[in-house]
């Protein structure tokens, strides 16, 4: 009993650091994607009013895999993003921080639709990602009326970021191709293992 129990606590301190791990390395990706974009785009394209964000993409991309704790990525990309562009403006970084945590709100299509369906048909795959993108420019909206900002301020949200739009819906898409890159870890641990297990039975046969 004593063994069995010692087993289950290695295996959750495991898990838990493999969790902390890719958390981390998302972290590094989101902020160096962000920053190398916003930079680009700012150096190379200073008086277009059309921008790109990868935060979006990142997020919803982590989210699949650990549901909330993409909340990080949502906050490390948006405040990577803010001080590029208008420095260390609190209302900005708060707008963008805090409203890129909008996007939590598609935990409840994981909830009433289901991962797996989400990420077993591009078609469903595609909803969600737009469904995150308008989650992120609606939140980003209510923290800019939060301050004072106009009713109107959404529709400059929504018109400046066409390209940010075609870069989630890509790479989303994109992310499932890669076995276990767009899935729940619980899930692709369990189900590598399980096709590791009945392969080394196959085998022992």
């Amino acid at each position: 009993m004593d063994s069995f129990e010692e087993e289950e606590n290695d295996g959750g301190a495991s898990f838990r650091r493999y969790r902390t791990i890719d958390l981390v390395i998302w972290i590094i990706i989101a902020a160096a994607m962000e920053a190398v974009a916003t930079l680009a785009a700012s150096k190379w394209f200073p008086h277009e009013i059309y921008c790109l964000s990868t935060t979006i993409a990142v997020t919803s991309i982590v989210m699949m895999r650990w549901n909330g704790f993409a909340a990080i990525q949502a906050v490390v990309g948006g405040f990577v993003y803010t001080i590029i562009l208008a420095g260390f403006d609190v209302k900005e970084i708060v707008t963008y921080c805090v409203g890129n945590c909008f996007m939590l709100l598609g935990l409840l299509l994981f909830k009433f639709v289901g991962k797996e369906k989400i990420r077993g048909t591009w078609r469903l795959t595609a909803i969600y990602a737009v469904v995150m993108y308008c989650l992120a420019q609606i939140g980003r909206w209510v923290l800019t009326m939060i301050f004072g900002g106009s009713v109107g301020a959404i529709i400059g949200f929504f018109a400046s970021d066409p390209i940010t739009l075609l870069f989630t819906f890509v790479v989303v898409l994109i992310s499932r191709v890669p076995d276990g890159l767009f899935e729940d870890q619980k899930h692709y641990i369990i189900r590598t293992d399980s096709e590791r297990r009945k392969a080394d039975g196959e085998n022992y046969l």
